[in-house]
């Protein structure tokens, strides 16, 4: 008599739950743009969210302590002419960030830690290359300031953030629209899917297909791929009968795949998180109610479902912490920043245990805010692993480093001083000693209206400490 033996896993006993209501973010309206992307980014000092705003586009970017209720005159970033369609914290600066538009152009942001009293419209660089709406962006793993970004003209491009620009273009790849872009763990490939059904493997440095699958999944409908940490890539999509279905494929061999598994015949995209310090996978589908997860392994069946977190309320998009942003102190191995109509709901997934200490075997060093690579070095083919950090001290994020854009363009020179042939209009008696006076003037109130913001903006938060009753 044969007796099923249960598979072992410290993952087994995940659990799903959502942090009291007084944690949440309420009051806010995000955005209905019929885009598969997930409205949502966050890293361990901010979360940013996509919202509805009249005249372009707008995104929320709230301090992770600033819980209950928002403002409705909470200043917003409104640098876009039309609505926004992704955002993606810098990987290596937790106050910059990129978002990309309708409006063709994709902007980046440098974020202050204080709590601004008006909109943010002056983004730090805008990057223009793209010639219909931008759906994509995605910050390089390891080198300092390379952004990818994806439009809706089949393009592929590669910007240095730090001079501003262009350093590839992929325009041959894809014949259609392209629905999600992965780098690997190096940044050395991309996985991209697209509408022509195509599953790619590319070496961005080369221009060239590494490798490539037709239609994965059968059905039309939006595919999504990832990287593991292995190098196999993990895929959601549809069957032909318009079920949903994960797949997991060794792009070494493509011919068939290691593991395929139909799901539900829901309609809604599913968006995978990938973790790859636990190789555990999450997936959330847009107008889901559910977050399933499952564990990657090298054993047989390879995708192991593990659980599945439930709730009332669907949600319209998710955010998904980094790991350096966890409470190691309660074994918390992922925190999703769910997205209803009106708020956000932060999600905590932890692994039960007995033990205070810290757990060495759920928080392997995981990537650091640190670059491993300049911008010219992975360009000229050098690749690196991540700069990993202890997380056993818990992870502080450092202050507010500025990005500075440094631009090779003779136009951004300033004019030699000298005298200039002035104007039959201008006044005689304005001399240059009077002009010098007056900008002197303007940058000291500049200075004084920054203070002063800062100061408001500490008095608010101590005072939202008062009302919530934390001081």
């Amino acid at each position: 008599m044969s007796r099923r033996v249960v598979r072992q896993s410290k993952f087994r006993h995940v659990f799903g739950q959502p942090v009291k209501a007084d944690q949440m973010y309420e009051d806010i309206r995000v955005s209905k743009v019929t885009w598969d992307s997930s409205f949502c980014a966050v890293n361990p000092k901010f979360v940013a969210i996509i919202v509805e705003s009249g005249g372009g586009g707008a995104f929320m970017v709230l301090p992770l302590a600033k819980t209950g209720r928002v403002d409705k005159n909470h200043p917003l970033v409104t640098g876009h002419t039309a609505p926004v369609l992704d955002i993606d914290w810098c990987p290596h600066n937790d106050n910059v960030l990129a978002s990309a538009s309708e409006d063709t152009t994709v902007m980046v942001w440098q974020i202050p830690d204080y709590v601004p009293t008006r909109n943010l419209t002056e983004p730090i660089v805008t990057l223009e290359g793209h010639s219909k709406r931008v759906g994509i962006v995605a910050w390089h793993p390891t080198a300092r300031n390379v952004l990818l970004s994806a439009g809706g003209d089949n393009l592929l491009i590669l910007w240095n953030v730090g001079t501003g620009e262009v350093l590839l273009t992929l325009d041959d790849l894809h014949g259609d629209l392209i629905y999600s872009v992965g780098w690997n763990r190096t940044g050395s490939l991309l996985v991209t899917t697209c509408k022509d059904k195509h599953l790619r493997v590319i070496d961005p440095r080369r221009r060239q297909l590494v490798a490539e699958r037709f239609a994965p999944h059968e059905g039309m409908r939006p595919m999504r791929a990832v990287f593991t940490r292995e190098g196999h890539i993990f895929t959601t999509g549809f069957t032909r009968m318009s079920q949903r279905e994960l797949g997991l494929w060794d792009p070494k061999n493509f011919e068939e795949p290691i593991a395929l598994q139909e799901m539900d015949t829901s309609n809604g995209v599913l968006l995978p998180f990938y973790d790859p310090d636990s190789s555990i996978v999450y997936l959330c589908g847009k107008g889901d109610s559910s977050i399933r997860y499952f564990e990657i392994t090298g054993e047989a069946p390879y995708v192991h479902y593990l659980s599945t977190y439930s709730s009332k309320e669907p949600q319209r998009g998710m955010g998904f912490m980094p790991k350096r942003g966890l409470d190691v102190s309660k074994c918390e191995i992922a925190r999703f920043f769910k997205l209803h109509e009106r708020k956000c709901e932060p999600i905590v997934m932890t692994v039960p245990r007995k033990s205070d200490l810290f757990q060495d075997d759920l928080y392997p060093d995981t990537p650091g805010p640190e670059p491993a690579l300049e911008a010219a070095e992975w360009l000229a083919g050098k690749d690196a692993e991540p700069v990993l950090v202890s997380l056993r001290d818990g992870y502080v994020p450092v202050k507010n480093r500025e990005l500075k854009v440094t631009r090779k363009n003779i136009l951004d020179n300033k004019p030699p001083v000298g005298p200039r042939r002035s104007h039959s209009t201008c006044d005689a008696n304005f001399s240059r000693p009077n002009l010098e006076d007056l900008l002197e003037e303007i940058r000291s109130l500049r200075q004084t209206v920054q203070a002063q913001e800062k100061r408001i903006s500490d008095l608010e938060n101590k005072l939202c400490k008062f009302t919530n009753g934390t001081a």
